[in-house]
């Protein structure tokens, strides 16, 4: 999603909102976007089918990007024994999530996905949970193949992001939903539309399924499939399972 600012790293305000920026432009949306998201039916269990994918995978998690803890509790309710390691490279969205209440077994870190060695995130994780964070990065194969790396030797990537599909109908739906619902939505529970309005542009220039298959192929990952989640996002919105090879 996409955020307010008069500034941020030297863009200007209402103008495009660079990658580089968006951290930034989460922090100031940070307050609001439990109650954005909250307003698209099917968040929430979409996120919990997808990170059941690390269901068996072992007890050591990571979830790249755990924004607000959404994803977080996601991986929790597929793995309640399990201990999380939950990074994010807003500071906002941090906050949010660390206000909540957590068991003793899930650790908050302040990092970019490019950085988590530098802030003390150590592997091997048994399973990695990236949800809506990849489409963000300046460079996603640099960040898969670290994520590869922090991974044990037959451990399970998910990746649940916007992924379009090449049929107009999908791309339609979401140009509608946008400029008729999410952006409208920002601009009133957040002050500022500029997230919203990236998130609309990120995801029409984001890789198709079959693209950002074959991204997760050539990042060294194996035995990769992809999935479809249900409703309006159908189409929109999908669920990357992987692994690092045994």
């Amino acid at each position: 999603m996409d955020p307010p600012g008069a500034r941020a790293g030297g863009a200007v305000k209402g103008g495009p909102l660079p990658r580089r920026d968006v951290p930034a432009a989460f922090d100031r949306a940070a307050g609001a976007y439990d109650r954005l998201v909250g307003l698209n039916p099917g968040y929430h269990a979409h996120l919990r089918r997808a990170a059941a994918g690390v269901r068996g995978a072992g007890p050591r998690l990571l979830d790249a990007g755990c924004g607000t803890g959404a994803s977080t509790a996601a991986l929790l309710a597929a793995a309640p024994e399990a201990r999380i390691v939950a990074a994010d490279a807003s500071a906002g969205m941090l906050g949010v999530a660390r206000a909540k209440t957590w068991p003793g077994t899930v650790e908050f870190v302040h990092a970019r996905a490019e950085e988590l060695a530098s802030a003390g995130v150590r592997g091997p994780f048994d399973a990695v949970f990236a949800a809506y964070l990849v489409r963000n990065l300046p460079d996603p194969d640099v960040v898969l193949r670290s994520l590869r790396e922090l991974l044990r030797p037959g451990g399970v990537l998910v990746v649940h992001d916007y992924s379009l599909d090449a049929s107009p109908p999908a791309r339609l739906v979401w140009h509608a939903v946008c400029w008729s619902v999410i952006i409208p939505a920002g601009r009133l529970l957040a002050g500022d539309a500029r997230l919203y309005r990236y998130l609309w542009r990120s995801v029409r220039r984001f890789d198709s399924p079959p693209r950002f298959a074959g991204r997760l192929r050539h990042c060294g990952f194996t035995d990769v499939r992809c999935e479809r989640v249900s409703g309006w996002q159908r189409g929109i919105v999908h669920t990357f399972l992987a692994r690092r090879e045994d």
